[in-house]
């Protein structure tokens, strides 16, 4: 399809060809996947208006993603990288982990969100980086996305530790800056501190984004139910948070474990 193209003239023909023009162009599977459905959408409200008669996306599987699965870090290794990235970035890393916040709602923390009393931290905002634009402080997608988390106690006197060291003052005061005091940028940090961060611990390839899927693993491991899981995880859908509800050889030993501890309590009762 050209660059301009009436809705009308699009057939299923030129759909195939624009998807195999991306995939051709170096652009990821799943990036495709989600520019097909894109596509999909806006032209099925055109058959609803009226505009065409049918929907042209008539692909089988053009908006299937088949993302590769990310590493599964372990407790150690979060705490390897949070070492790697030195004293002003540690508490970063663990909350990315132990509290299950996105880079952009991490680098949004005030002071004001953190009360140290109750060990919660309040997700009110996030900051949203777009190429050619300047870095905006936004609500969070959704309703779900405002939550509070609760901060496990062994993060909790190191989040102290850093509010006195190293977050700006005053209560709206950042709490995660660069070196220089100012906002932290998602690709400063990533050239500046992550990409060395993970070449000292050999774990080259490693993205920030999985040491919030390693919390998320660790907190369906502790038993978290699908609500439980999508509230903590700031997710309207459960879609997201199903991925981490996949049973485990020895999670269903110990599922069958409990059914039989049960029965036989139950039975000895009867008896």
């Amino acid at each position: 399809m050209p660059g301009f193209t009436t809705v009308g003239t699009i057939t299923d023909a030129d759909v195939r060809r624009w998807r195999a023009d991306l995939i051709a162009s170096g652009t990821s599977p799943v990036t495709a996947a989600k520019a097909y459905r894109l596509l999909k959408a806006i032209l099925a409200t055109a058959v609803e208006d009226g505009l065409i008669r049918r929907n042209p996306c008539r692909l089988k599987g053009g908006g299937t993603e088949h993302s590769p699965e990310r590493p599964l870090l372990t407790v150690g290794q979060v705490y390897e990288l949070a070492e790697a990235c030195g004293p002003r970035y540690y508490t970063l890393v663990l909350l990315a982990c132990f509290a299950g916040l996105r880079w952009g709602e991490l680098v949004a923390l005030r002071r004001r969100d953190i009360d140290t009393e109750t060990a919660t931290v309040r997700i009110t905002r996030q900051l949203t980086e777009v190429n050619g634009q300047a870095p905006l402080f936004a609500p969070p997608k959704t309703a779900a996305g405002r939550r509070i988390v609760i901060i496990p106690a062994p993060v909790l006197p190191i989040l102290k530790q850093h509010l006195d060291e190293h977050a700006q003052p005053g209560p709206d005061g950042l709490l995660f800056t660069s070196p220089e005091g100012k906002l932290l940028r998602n690709s400063s940090f990533r050239n500046r501190v992550w990409l060395p961060a993970v070449t000292t611990t050999g774990l080259t390839g490693v993205h920030f984004h999985d040491l919030r899927h390693a919390g998320n693993n660790l907190v369906a491991e502790a038993g978290a139910n699908l609500r439980e899981l999508m509230e903590r995880m700031g997710h309207a859908s459960s879609r997201a948070a199903l991925i981490y509800l996949d049973s485990s050889p020895d999670r269903q030993r110990a599922l069958a474990d409990a059914i039989g501890t049960r029965a036989l309590n139950d039975l000895g009762r009867r008896g």
